[in-house]
Parts: C-alpha cells; structure tokens; sequence
C-alpha cells in the first residue's frame, strides 16, 4: 500500500504483513531463512540477534497490536524478560488471578529477595490505583486467566503512570483483533503465542510488543544477552498462522457467546463466566470437583487438555494443578472454544453433562 493509502483494518494487516514485495518471482510467502551466521558487515552478524523470517512475523505482530514486536522462544521466555526489567527490591502488582507461569514467576522472584508482589483483585479500580504507589511495575491480563475478570485498562494505566510505574498488560486470551492495550495506555503488551497467534497447538512463542523505542531496545539487548530466541521454522508457522487468526477468533468467539448462554440454563452448572468477548467460557460445576472431573473426562469431541487458543475446543479442571489460586472455585472448568461446528460442541457438553446429572455428586474424582 502507498502511503497515502488508508490504514488497513486487522484482519488485512494478518494476511498481509511480513510479506515479501510484490515484483516478479518474489514468493508469496516470507522463506524459512535457516543459518545461524551471517556474513558480516551487516545488521544482523550472528544468529542470535535476528533473521528475516522472525521480522516478517515481529513486523505482522507489531502492526496489529500499534507498536514493535520481539518474538521469544515461549511465552515465559517473554514474561520473564519483562519481570527483568524490575530492579532489585521493586514492587510489581499484579491480580490475583493471572495465568500460573507468571504467578509461579513472581513468586519465585519474591522468594529470592528480588522483587516484591502485591496481589490485586483487578476488578477493583480504586485498590489497584491504591496499590500502584511506589510500584515499579503493574501486570495484569484482560480478561484473567481463569476467573475471566475485566480490567479497566486505561484507568489502570492512568494511575500506574501518575506513581511512575510502568504498565504491562497480557493480551493472550483477548488478542490484538479484539483488543489493543497499548492503545490504552500500556507501556509493553505480552503474548503467549503459542496460544491463538500461531492457534494450532503445535507452536511454542512468546512475544512482547511495545511503542516505547528506548523499552524496545532494552528488551532487544535482554533477548541478545539471555538468548531467549524463536526457532526459525517454529516462527515460520506461526506467521502462517496469523493470516487465519481474524477467521479463527470470529468463528470461536461465535461458538463461545453460542455456548456460554446454553450451559448458563443446565442444571448441572452453577456459574458461567463469560466476559461477551473472546472464546474462553469458564463454568462451575454446582456439584464441585469430583462433577467437574467427571464432565472432563466425559467429552468426547472436547479434549481434556492444558493450553488453550487452539482451533479444536479443549476443557480442563484447573484446580487440579496445585499452583492454582484457591480462591478459584474447585468446580471450576475452563472451556477453550474452538472453530468446530457449534452444534457438535453443545451435544458433546450436554451428553458429558447429562452423565454427571444422573450419577450426582457421589462420584468419585478421575485422575
């Protein structure tokens, strides 16, 4: 496009950014670039500090979130680079309920005396204004992960930044098609693109975007130092997946807000979470864990699986990891809403819960 053509709307920027120019014989397609030395003389030099078919997919992720991207070998790779950031001894907020790598991260940190945590419910605006101050850092998802709360995000940045803390926000559950953060305020948005970005649950990648030039460059020299870099072949797939996430995201996000109205009228849940955006339904089984584990292992189209972002629907119980909050209930189930046909994944829900209905609660836990 010139530039005096207008700003392309997401769904174009996924399908057409990182791509080579278009002159004769050009591929369509960015080539996997495999070399881990560069002749020298130029901007790259060694394998570690880039390669072109990570920037076709930085250059994609950072047109669709409004900053720079960096592209990391997972998505804790990514957080932890971020937490980095924060001095010796400096305070990071955070919710309460947050995806479990990262509280295991800040845990960690807080344990060894680097960091300090406080815990936040980010639905509360006025706490977590009250809690920024002296603050380094404020982290938090939108939704959260599993409690699907909504933050105010440009209130949150706003009250961050008058304390002279800095504003990350993880935009994995929502991606850059239904949200934009930095737009909003945040300072560095993060991704696990493990998770919808690449959306076929054969890719590990984390990513970090920001429109700060002076934290872009300081987050590049981390990942040169630390080396926390993509595989080649691994960011490859998930540029090819990027040009189908606008079609994944509208077809999954149809099937959940389907989905999350049907399971709110079964007798067998007692609670739906559902924030009317995105394809993450959370439910509580009314009958507790041991419902819950039944209805997991009951499915037969939804896979019993961790992770989530894929184009096939998954469910898990998560307090059946130990590192979960316990303050998410024990029935708790999270449904990851995939792309297949909406009435299959409601008669394959209703079957699994209809099998829980008629044994009751005195069904033993699956492991």
């Amino acid at each position: 496009m010139t530039a005096d053509s207008p700003t392309p709307r997401p769904a174009t920027i996924a399908v057409t950014a990182g791509r080579p120019p278009h002159e004769p014989d050009q591929p369509l397609n960015t080539p996997i670039v495999m070399a881990a030395t560069y002749v020298a003389g130029g901007d790259l030099e060694y394998g570690r500090y880039g390669n072109p078919t990570w920037t076709a997919l930085e250059d994609t992720l950072g047109a669709l979130e409004g900053g720079r991207c960096l592209t990391f070998s997972s998505g804790l790779a990514a957080v932890s680079t971020v937490l980095d950031l924060v001095g010796q001894g400096g305070t990071v907020v955070a919710p309460a309920h947050s995806y479990t790598g990262t509280l295991l991260q800040l845990a960690d940190l807080e344990s060894r005396g680097r960091i300090q945590v406080r815990l936040v419910d980010i639905t509360d605006t006025a706490a977590v204004a009250a809690a920024c101050d002296d603050a380094a850092l404020v982290w938090f998802e939108s939704p959260t992960n599993p409690a699907l709360e909504i933050a105010d995000i440009e209130a949150i940045a706003t009250a961050a930044h008058e304390a002279g803390a800095y504003v990350v926000v993880d935009n994995t559950f929502a991606t850059p098609l239904l949200q934009q953060p930095l737009s909003l305020g945040a300072d560095i948005v993060v991704h696990s693109a493990t998770k919808y970005i690449a959306g076929h649950s054969d890719v590990q990648m984390g990513a970090i975007m920001t429109a700060d030039d002076a934290l872009y460059g300081v987050l590049k020299g981390r990942r040169d130092l630390l080396g926390a870099i993509p595989g080649t072949f691994e960011a490859w797939l998930t540029l090819r997946g990027v040009r189908t996430l606008h079609l994944r995201v509208e077809r999954a996000q149809a099937n959940a807000a389907d989905l999350a109205g049907r399971l709110a009228e079964h007798p067998a849940i007692s609670q739906v979470r559902y924030p009317g955006f995105g394809a993450i339904v959370s439910v509580v089984l009314a009958d507790g864990a041991a419902a819950a584990d039944l209805f997991c292992h009951r499915t037969e189209l939804w896979i019993h699986a961790t992770s989530l972002g894929g184009v096939e629907s998954t469910l898990e119980r998560r307090r059946r990891w130990k590192a979960e909050p316990s303050t998410i209930p024990e029935g708790l189930v999270r449904l990851s809403v995939g792309i297949e046909d909406v009435e299959d994944l409601w008669t394959d829900l209703e079957a699994a819960l209809q099998h829980v209905t008629s044994r009751g609660s005195s069904t033993p836990a699956l492991d």
